[in-house]
């Protein structure tokens, strides 16, 4: 889950291994803070969010290189690994065009959360959660629907 939300920050897998450490070290020092009333994933999600969030404002950019993401190989057969993967490829660059406030929200509804967790995570209504997804899957068939 961190490195996919990380990932959803920066496409430069070295920055990603960097936010990945900070955020390690800011959920240690947040989870005395944890008062066991909500989701602990969704708690680890606001504080990775809000530590990426901190250390993008200080560089004021996102970096521009590719993502290196290996992903598994769901068949057997190479043609239809090679489909798979292209297409995975293809989602994963449209997503990455997302703006900022989409991609979080995409990210963490692939990782399987739900609306309310995160709504806790980022900080959102529910329904400003929704209205994101529902303009990001939009977004994402007219991105993909583009490059076809």
């Amino acid at each position: 889950m961190l490195t996919r939300l990380a990932s959803s920050y920066t496409r430069d897998s070295a920055r990603r291994d960097d936010l990945l450490q900070e955020i390690s070290i800011a959920v240690w020092h947040a989870l005395p803070r944890w008062r066991g009333d909500g989701s602990l994933r969704a708690f680890v999600a606001r504080v990775a969010h809000n530590r990426c969030v901190d250390v993008l404002a200080k560089e004021q950019r996102l970096s521009a290189s590719d993502l290196d993401e290996t992903w598994p190989d769901p068949h057997a057969d190479p043609l239809r690994h090679a489909e798979a993967q292209q297409q995975r490829d293809g989602l994963l660059s449209a997503v990455l065009s997302l703006p900022l406030g989409y991609r979080q929200v995409v990210s963490l509804a692939l990782e399987g959360f739900a609306h309310r967790e995160i709504s806790e995570a980022l900080g959102l209504e529910e329904n400003a959660v929704a209205q994101r997804l529902s303009r990001a899957r939009r977004m994402l068939r007219d991105l993909m629907g583009a490059s076809r």
